[in-house]
């Protein structure tokens, strides 16, 4: 495409945040549309990166590049078929996302739309970027708005919640950039180039005990983002403290950016050390695993118990990126999505029923589906898809998932089935708990069932939950390609260094050649003009 679309996708919500910042404070209705408009707008042009992405080719595709700073820092952005799916992740759940916060944020409405739309921007970013640089600078730009959002319209404990959410992922962030710098310098003296371009340092063929230390650097940026056990600690606390609309993108979207450093970087740039950490790793995610699923069943509040699912079921997804294989990898991206939407819907759900009831204590609520039926259909759909139910998208993840695990681990895919089983006790006890039984608070009676401003949000991520249940082939076949690739570099990285290499000498070669025989020319000529 000679439209700069990747370009478009990534900073038009900027430019909607720019907008926002002229509009009369006073105006909130007008706020809330142009922000909607904004992100609806970005998830159109989203969708024809779907429409024109080839699955048959591995390489990124829609790239722009160009200088930049110098030294190798270029503005280098393209997608493959593990970064499409994502980007299109946010781009769908950010409309939904400023719908659900419609009528509950009241306070600086200006402000909070402004830092969703920088919030989108930024994670596009991460997700497109092809440059080691300009994906930090998109990795540190996404703390400042969800920062904001959460310490200024969060609960009563936001500070505290926000402060460690950020101080332990720019922990990582920093140990990440030393890595970088790192890699820089290698390649440096490797070609004597200057170089921060991700493809450029695949070509790189570090000894086993570099490639550790620099491996621990991206690893434990990713594993706190993602997160892993044992640095899923911020996560409860920031879930709960976050207004609704944040936790859906916090769960949905940015613990994905976590997965998505271990798939584009930690792989492909260290098997080496890979190979040598994949036991503790693997160890860590099943503990994850089983962790969150018992934690979740002891939570007295619905928001704090999605929360520790979320560590669950991202365990899930780890386990399944160390498997190694098409199945797993495929699967893990496929859960990713999937994971998305179901616990970005549980999100939902809790602000629909924080904001009639004002509390998320189960102990406060029985009876509700007495006096909200298709709320109460609603839920079970999301809660369903989440455990796993087939013909829904849960089903289809964890099946890819757990083969993968299962050609690995036989040990390890019993254990790791655990996450479907504890899943199903924690959110059909809660679930029961919630919606039926005799009606103890009186504040129930009032309750109002969906209107449309909750069904046009809930009704997109139902029809996306059926869709990828009943048929995937149209997500995973634009994936395939891609993950091919990524697995031939992890388990084939010297031949295939080998081969690009010997492509270039080659070329090098017969450019000499082409010299040579333009040198010997130039000889004759003169010593004809001699004679002459």
């Amino acid at each position: 495409m000679s439209f700069p679309i990747l370009s478009f996708v990534t900073f038009f919500p900027v430019a909607g945040a720019v907008l926002l910042i002229f509009v009369p404070k006073e105006k909130t209705n007008l706020h809330r549309y142009l922000a909607l408009a904004f992100t609806l707008i970005t998830l159109v042009a989203s969708l024809t990166l779907y429409f024109h992405f080839d699955g048959a080719v591995a390489d990124p595709q829609f790239v722009e590049k160009s200088g930049w700073l110098g030294y190798g820092i270029n503005y280098h952005l393209g997608v493959d078929g593990i970064s499409l799916w994502l980007v299109l992740l946010t781009t769908f759940l950010l409309p939904i996302a400023v719908l659900s916060s419609w009528t509950s944020i009241q306070k600086r409405v200006k402000e909070y739309l402004i830092f969703m739309l920088l919030l989108e921007s930024g994670i596009i970013g991460v997700f497109v970027s092809l440059n080691l640089f300009l994906f930090y600078v998109f990795w540190e730009a996404m703390l400042i708005p969800m920062y904001f959002l959460i310490g200024v319209w969060g609960g009563p404990r936001r500070i505290y919640a926000t402060l460690k959410f950020v101080l332990m992922t720019m922990f990582g962030s920093l140990l990440m950039l030393v890595a970088i710098f790192a890699l820089y310098s290698f390649y440096y003296k490797a070609t004597g180039t200057y170089s921060l371009e991700i493809f450029d340092f695949y070509k790189l063929i570090l000894n086993p005990q570099v490639q550790g230390w620099l491996f621990l650097g991206f690893a434990l940026a990713f594993a706190i983002k993602v997160p892993m056990f044992p640095f899923h600690t911020w996560l409860p606390d920031a879930h709960v403290e976050a207004p609704t609309a944040a936790s859906v993108i916090l769960a949905a979207v940015l613990l994905k950016m976590g997965t998505y450093g271990f798939l584009r970087f930690a792989l492909p740039l260290f098997p080496d050390a890979l190979e040598r950490f994949l036991p503790l790793l693997s160890i860590l995610a099943l503990i994850g695993i089983i962790y969150g699923g018992l934690m979740a069943l002891i939570q007295k509040d619905i928001k704090s118990l999605v929360a520790y699912s979320s560590v669950s079921h991202m365990g899930l997804i780890m386990l399944a990126v160390f498997s190694l294989n098409t199945e797993g990898v495929e699967g893990a991206i496929y859960q990713m999505l999937n994971h998305g939407l179901s616990t970005g819907a549980l999100f939902l759900i809790v602000g629909i029923l924080y904001e009639r009831a004002h509390t998320r204590l189960i102990k406060d609520f029985g009876g509700v589906s007495s006096q909200m039926p298709v709320f109460s259909a609603f839920f079970l759909v999301c809660l369903l898809s989440a455990v796993g139910l087939p013909g829904l998208n849960g089903f289809v993840g964890e099946i890819l998932c757990l083969f993968g695990i299962f050609k690995t681990s036989q040990l390890q895919a019993i254990l790791a089935v655990s996450t479907v089983i504890l899943a199903a006790a924690y959110l059909l006890w809660m679930y029961q708990r919630v919606m039926h039984g005799p009606i103890t608070n009186e504040k129930i009676r009032s309750f109002k069932d969906i209107n449309k401003r909750e069904l046009g949000y809930l009704v997109p991520i139902i029809i996306m939950m059926f869709w990828m249940g009943i048929y995937p082939q149209p997500f995973l076949r634009k994936m395939d390609a891609s993950v091919s690739r990524l697995l031939d570099r992890v388990h084939n990285r010297e031949r295939i260094f080998l081969r690009e290499t010997s492509q270039t000498t080659s070329l090098k070669s017969d450019r000499a050649a082409e010299a040579e025989v333009d040198q010997t020319a130039k000889k004759i000529l003169a010593e004809l003009e001699e004679k002459r």
